[in-house]
């Protein structure tokens, strides 16, 4: 199985995104990778481990995520992998409740939530997003 880290969606996977059932609850698991160390876009300079800098995103996102009735499930550390094999563990993992997909877009369009999003970017070497359904 191949899998490829990456900071946004690829063209398909935001068409995607977009078609369909767009009104029904969501969770996303976000399977992080962080940087050693922290890089801004804007190039400041900082002592930031991509860790730090994420954690920084993580806190502001909590609250950006209330505007539109979502809400942190989990958060945790990677520790070891117990069935399977990847080359590279990930480093966390969290899961987020979205009350749809259309409230995830609006949310991560928006100009506030898009400041906040400068340390995700910073922190992470990339991700895998998984969009999960309750049955």
């Amino acid at each position: 199985m191949k899998y490829e880290n990456a900071l946004t969606p690829n063209d398909k996977q935001m068409k995607e995104f977009t078609e369909g059932d767009i009104d029904t609850p969501i969770y996303m698991v976000n399977l992080l990778k962080f940087k050693e160390k922290a890089v801004y876009e804007d190039g400041r300079k900082t002592n930031l481990s991509g860790e730090e800098a994420y954690a920084i995103y993580g806190i502001e996102v909590i609250e950006h995520l209330k505007k539109i009735g979502g809400e942190p499930i989990f958060s945790g550390v990677v520790s070891r992998l117990m069935l399977g094999e990847v080359e590279k563990l990930w480093d966390w993992i969290a899961i987020v409740k979205y009350p749809s997909r259309k409230t995830m877009l609006e949310m991560i369009l928006n100009p506030d939530y898009l400041e906040s999003e400068k340390h995700r970017s910073a922190g992470l070497d990339g991700q895998l997003n998984i969009e999960t359904k309750d049955f």
